[in-house]
């Protein structure tokens, strides 16, 4: 029991150091929102006045939250690793507390990004009209949920990288195709105006997907983290 509350402290406490260096810096939030809405900019121009269909914005805007993510959630242990702080956390903390409170922090900056990134879009690009909004935001909050998780074990593998940032997209996008194909379905259905209860099995894939990465990543951080 003693051991079990020492590892919620420490998690704890690594959260909550993440989220003071980054709003200390500002790194993270500051490169994503430009990114965000240069993209958004980019293709805002590119639309024109065409008509686009909406299975087309739908994977339009997963794009945008795919590489926003893939710019952002990278650093989480590239950080360390300039800091010098990974021997640190390895001698003090146990490998499971880094993960966990390493997962809390990328999924805390995904859901700020992705709300975002959803309500500029339907602001930004007119013809993206989501008739059916618990759908829409549903499939936001679990993808952001998967995309973080993905993220955060492979940002551990290619911490030590000397090609971090292309190394990184590369390794992410096929485990992340399953999880893209299936938000973008989502979100098509949102826009169509299906009901909620057609989504199911959708938010099952994402729920799914979300348990099993995180499950195996549990399993293997120590061993990536120590390598």
């Amino acid at each position: 029991m003693t051991s079990m509350k020492r590892s919620i402290t420490t998690t704890y406490y690594l959260v909550e150091k993440e989220i003071l260096s980054e709003f200390r810096t500002r790194y993270a939030l500051n490169a994503l929102m430009m990114f965000v809405v240069t993209t958004l900019s980019i293709i805002l121009f590119s639309l024109g006045g065409e008509t686009v269909p909406a299975d087309v914005l739908s994977g339009l805007l997963w794009i945008v939250i795919f590489f926003s993510a893939m710019s952002g959630l990278s650093r989480s242990f590239v950080a360390e690793e300039e800091r010098g702080t990974v021997m640190t956390l390895q001698l003090m903390t146990h490998s499971t507390s880094v993960f966990v409170g390493k997962l809390i922090y990328n999924c805390l900056l995904a859901l700020a990004l992705n709300i975002f990134i959803g309500l500029a879009y339907q602001v930004v690009v007119a013809d993206f009209v989501v008739r059916t909004q618990s759908i829409f935001w549903t499939a936001i909050i679990l993808g952001s949920i998967g995309l973080a998780s993905a993220s955060t074990i492979l940002a551990a593998i290619i911490a030590k990288a000397n090609t971090k940032g292309t190394l990184f997209p590369v390794l992410a996008f096929p485990i992340l195709l399953p999880l893209l194909l299936t938000a973008i379905n989502a979100t098509k259905m949102a826009a169509d105006g299906a009901y909620f209860g057609e989504s199911v099995k959708e938010f099952q894939i994402l729920v799914s997907f979300s348990v099993v990465i995180i499950t195996l990543s549990l399993l293997l951080f120590e061993h990536v983290w120590k390598d």
